[in-house]
């Protein structure tokens, strides 16, 4: 009896060891804080795409668009608008549940607003399918409620709410041209208090033609007696952000261009949100699309002029900020550690770690954790009908990549018991590439597999195929400068055998490139095989 208490406290340390190593995780690659007071953006570089963020009291929440990846909606927490850490995610799966079964790449959650009223937190995003929706909760780590239909329509995206002091509660959106057919204004319409739908008539409020085309990605506040409308305009990849002010919600608005480019070479400054510090501080923080490497994110400083915000500085006089590369942390009230989202993980624990998403609604019967036994589970599930890719493979455990050079080494056991299993090592995008093991003619065989233009029906091509015994394998992914990624494995861990070619990363559908793995088999059984994950650590390349 003494031992099995003895079991069970040991199992109760670790799992809460556990929990404390992954909040106070730190990148290997990639930590903005530079320790002596100041920091270097990007302040996370990774795809936390069309970041908005509020503050409760000393703490900040951030979330950001996740599209078809589920979990969705991810929370991330911090205390000093540097150091931040991933706590958890709102939505666990969407909605049509059959719809999001299968990837739909692209699709699912598009801009969403975080919003702190009356004792609880909102998130307000839009489905360019299906409308708007909101989910609340008192707790940002959960349970969120699930999300409710707040206005209904193909093509309205990026919506955010206003609460203003006199209970009147009005949300501001965009359209998204490829469903609605037309674009670049933006919308008011009333709201009932309790956010659950919308009243009156839409007002539009901003069109952005000719001179700011793209408008959309809004941002609804009130200072100083102003309601004020930031929202991005010219586009992702050579866009800037504009700022709307008025006296009235519904406008007129007057606008001026706040942060670009300019000098720099932080293309695309654009598309976020800002807050006042408990210290009476303004930053805003945007994201930068970087290709591969999706839409990383950067914290401006930000001041106020005769009532407009200027973001940056203004290093050419022009009046519009741009980005800094670097620039003192915000001053806090108490100490913040260094601290940034989890990317290694040794599959201990109970939970699947926070950093991982599958590309569609998941299933029990893709895999799970396995506790103190060390690994995740992940099962060979049938390659979809037709099917002449991974494209349209629902059971990949992927996660955004961490820095701009990283290597990522990973410990596997097959377990494959029929012809045609595979598990592989995979950087996924538009076009992928990954290393894995397969049976074949009663053969254990490692390969390396490039797919081009995977989206639009590319055909796999094989560049590396050797017979192999052992069914544990070390893969590693090394991603280089301008998301070049080398793949290679080893029989022992230690001496690694760089195979195949080289391959350049691109991003997926409205998300960066993703590194993790897969596991297919040809047609259904009743006992699939499947591959044991030992660990996935993320260093730096030596």
């Amino acid at each position: 009896m003494m031992k099995n208490l003895f079991a069970t406290i040991f199992v109760w340390v670790i799992s809460i060891l556990s929990i404390f190593a992954q909040e106070e995780y730190v990148s290997k690659v990639w930590v903005a804080d530079q320790g002596d007071g100041t920091y270097k953006n990007p302040i996370i570089h990774a795809d936390y795409s069309d970041p908005d963020l509020c503050r409760v009291g000393d703490d900040f929440y951030m979330t950001a668009s996740s599209f078809n990846c589920i979990p969705g909606l991810p929370i991330l927490h911090s205390k000093d608008l540097v150091n931040w850490t991933l706590i958890g995610y709102a939505i666990n799966s969407l909605s049509p549940e059959d719809h999001f079964s299968k990837p739909q790449h692209g699709k699912g959650v598009w801009a969403p607003s975080i919003r702190y009223h009356n004792g609880e937190f909102y998130i307000y995003y839009g489905d360019p399918d299906f409308g708007i929706f909101m989910l609340k909760s008192s707790d940002p780590k959960g349970p969120w409620t699930k999300p409710v239909l707040v206005k209904e329509g193909k093509g309205l995206i990026d919506p955010c709410p206003l609460w203003d002091e006199d209970g009147k509660a009005y949300l501001v959106y965009a359209f998204a041209g490829s469903r609605a057919g037309v674009k670049s204004v933006l919308l008011v319409q009333g709201m009932t208090p309790d956010g659950t739908s919308l009243v009156g008539d839409p007002v539009m409020v901003f069109d952005g033609h000719p001179d700011n085309p793209t408008v959309e990605g809004p941002k609804f506040y009130k200072f100083n007696g102003y309601y004020y409308i930031f929202a991005p305009a010219g586009g992702v990849s050579h866009g800037w952000q504009l700022a709307l002010r008025s006296k009235n919600p519904f406008g007129p608005y007057e606008f001026r261009r706040v942060l670009e480019q300019g000098s720099t070479d932080i293309n695309g400054p654009h598309q976020g949100g800002w807050v006042e510090t408990p210290m009476g501080e303004f930053w805003f923080i945007h994201f930068q699309d970087k290709g591969a490497y999706g839409r990383i994110l950067h914290l401006q400083p930000m001041r106020w002029e005769k009532g407009w915000p200027l973001l940056g500085q203004d290093f050419d006089g022009n009046g519009v900020g741009e980005p800094v590369s670097s620039f003192k942390k915000p001053v806090t009230k108490t100490h913040w550690p260094v601290i940034t989202p989890p990317e290694s993980d040794e599959f201990n624990g109970y939970t699947t770690g926070l950093q991982w998403q599958w590309h569609a609604n998941p299933n029990i019967n893709y895999g799970y954790p396995s506790g103190n036994l060390g690994f995740f589970r992940l099962n060979c599930r049938p390659r979809p009908e037709n099917a002449t890719n991974l494209w349209d493979v629902p059971n990949m455990l992927l996660q955004k990549f961490p820095a701009p050079v990283f290597r990522a080494t990973t410990k596997v056991t097959f377990n494959h018991r029929f012809n045609g299993e595979e598990a592989g090592f995979i950087v996924m995008g538009d076009s992928y590439q990954y290393i894995s093991l397969k049976q074949e003619n009663d053969k254990l065989w490692i390969k390396v597999v490039r797919c081009k233009d995977a989206r639009k029906g590319g055909a796999e091509e094989v560049l590396f195929k050797q017979e192999i015994s052992n069914n544990t394998i070390w893969f590693r992914i090394e991603v280089h400068d301008g998301a070049i990624c080398r793949f290679g494995f080893s029989e022992n861990g230690r001496r690694f055998k760089v195979v195949g070619e080289d391959f350049q990363a691109v991003p997926g559908r409205w998300i960066g490139a993703k590194i993790g793995y897969f596991a297919v088999r040809d047609g259904i059984i009743n006992d699939a095989g499947n591959v044991d994950i030992d660990w996935f650590r993320v260093e730096p390349i030596n």
